[in-house]
């Protein structure tokens, strides 16, 4: 299952990416596919013919994780009329 992520780079605006598995905290680096911006245009510092990209964790200060489609669904909003 492949996990659509939000990581916040130090000194960089916070890109998107995939990632197949959760990175372990015993992990030395976080390696992430499909890197662009929050609004869907190419990250400047990562080569446009770039596929798989490796972030070694001292560069990361936070990785937020975004719900599937399917736990999307599940969620119970109330609301009013």
């Amino acid at each position: 299952m492949a996990y659509t992520v939000v990581i916040h780079v130090i000194g960089e605006e916070p890109i998107m990416a995939e990632m197949d598995k959760l990175p372990d905290p015993a992990d030395n680096c976080v390696i992430c596919t499909g890197v662009r911006r929050r609004d869907g245009k190419p990250v400047e510092y990562v080569m446009a013919n770039v596929d798989t990209v490796i972030f070694p964790w001292h560069r990361i200060s936070v990785i937020e994780v975004l719900p599937s489609e399917v736990e999307k669904e599940e969620v119970v909003e109330f609301f009013r009329e």
